[in-house]
């Protein structure tokens, strides 16, 4: 019968310093954060050295990145739970790596596509080992709290990322931001090579059989809870997706502020770092579900408040206004997201890498697919981004809703079960 360890179980991951899991984690996830908002201030010069006429179609830059890297997920996890994290995630940086320096040789807008869908699907392992490492490590609410630490970094990728990617257009060219990408990613393979210890159990490794494999799967999409929060996640996320791909334009033509936008871009983001950081302070004390369920309702407020502004005021709506309102609903990123995922994983931890590929999988692809559809509809107002808002929130109060049985802002009773799908499995 396989078990969940218990989350005072040891772990070869304590072998290293806590701070440098912590610290290395956070790094393997701000890796793909800094993928994709480094890029933004790169849109309109890919655009016009690749002859891109339509402006809404530079997003797709981001979109296919995001693409590969949902979709990858489902076969690093599954691989990753029968050989272990660190084969998986050597592969993954190799993949990435080799994609950064391959993109920045695209002959056309169609190759370039392709090839940041293929760097996606390199940098989807960080994404994969990072979960499953900290879950292999911690359980319950000491693994929410290490989360948000490592979600602070990756939510404070966006206040220097896109300004990064503005230095380095003035220095150089688009071209040269894929090569900073591809060193970076080089420098985690070498840390990641010398430093990360295998934090599977050998006793948790899954054969690969189809048994085995298709039960894993059938355990994650079945465990209400966790699929509820994954679903959650994904509509959250695709509020963030949506403003990823449409910030450029927003900033700079409904709102003229030229270059300068990206440091509106950072001081939105700055809200999301600070949140996180909160969250981490707190979840222990008071409980993943009382927070992440009063900052979703809080989420929803907003933007029922965005979407009455932007029908009163229309082209008259501040860019300072737009600011406040955007920073406060990224702020209750800290307190969902994190969260969402934890509660999401908890129940799972005896199928650890799969469950963290289908819920990456579900949360990513799911979340990027409807975020790109929501970018891609940019009209030069605000207001179509709103509506998709409302939608993609609305939604997401029904998953959790469905997740919890009707019951919100309870305490954070122990999931940890092991299903009989995977006790009884071959």
């Amino acid at each position: 019968m396989t078990t969940s360890p218990p989350p005072s179980s040891p772990s070869p991951a304590l072998s290293m310093p806590r701070w440098e899991l912590v610290g290395m984690v956070a790094a393997l996830m701000a890796l793909n954060a800094l993928a994709i908002d480094v890029f933004i201030p790169a849109l309109t010069e890919i655009g016009e050295a690749l002859a891109v006429e339509e402006a809404n179609r530079r997003q797709f830059v981001i979109s296919a990145y995001v693409m590969g890297f949902g979709a990858a997920q489902l076969f690093y996890g599954t691989i990753s739970d029968r050989f272990g994290r660190r084969p998986v995630l050597m592969f993954g940086l190799a993949v990435y790596v080799a994609a950064s320096a391959l993109a920045a040789y695209a002959p056309n807008f169609e190759s370039l596509l392709a090839i940041r869908f293929i760097q996606g699907v390199g940098t989807a392992a960080t994404r994969v080992i990072a979960v499953s490492v900290v879950r292999d490590t911690f359980g319950g609410a000491r693994m929410a709290s290490v989360m948000s630490l490592v979600m602070m970094v990756f939510m404070a990728v966006p206040l220097i990322a896109p300004n990064v990617g503005q230095v380095i257009i003035l220095f150089g060219n688009w071209q040269s931001v894929f090569w900073v990408t591809g060193i970076l990613g080089a420098v985690m393979a070498v840390w990641s090579y010398l430093r990360l210890p295998e934090t599977l159990h050998p006793e948790y490794r899954l054969p690969l059989t189809f048994s085995r494999v298709s039960a894993a799967f059938r355990v994650v999409v079945t465990t209400r809870a966790s699929f509820g929060y994954s679903l959650a996640t994904a509509l959250t996320f695709a509020v963030l997706f949506a403003f990823i791909n449409q910030a450029e334009q927003l900033f700079t033509q409904t709102f003229g502020m030229g270059e300068m936008f990206t440091l509106a871009f950072s001081a939105i983001a700055l809200f999301m770092a600070l949140s996180s950081f909160m969250n981490s302070r707190l979840v222990e004390r008071l409980g993943m579900r009382r927070l992440s369920h009063l900052a979703l309702s809080l989420f929803l407020a907003l933007i029922m408040t965005g979407l009455v502004l932007a029908f009163t005021l229309g082209d008259s709506f501040p860019v300072w206004l737009f600011g406040i309102l955007m920073a406060m609903l990224f702020a209750c990123f800290g307190f969902t997201g994190t969260n969402f995922n934890a509660l999401a994983m908890d129940p799972l931890g005896h199928v650890a890498g799969t469950a963290s590929s289908v819920l990456g999988f579900m949360q990513t692809f799911v979340g990027g697919v409807l975020g790109a559809l929501i970018g891609y509809l940019y009209d030069g107002t605000v207001v179509p981004l709103f509506i998709g808002y409302l939608l993609l929130a609305l939604g997401a109060v029904a998953c959790v809703a469905v997740a919890e049985g009707g019951r919100l802002f309870g305490p954070d009773d122990d999931l940890s079960i092991v299903p009989a799908a995977v006790q009884d499995a071959d």
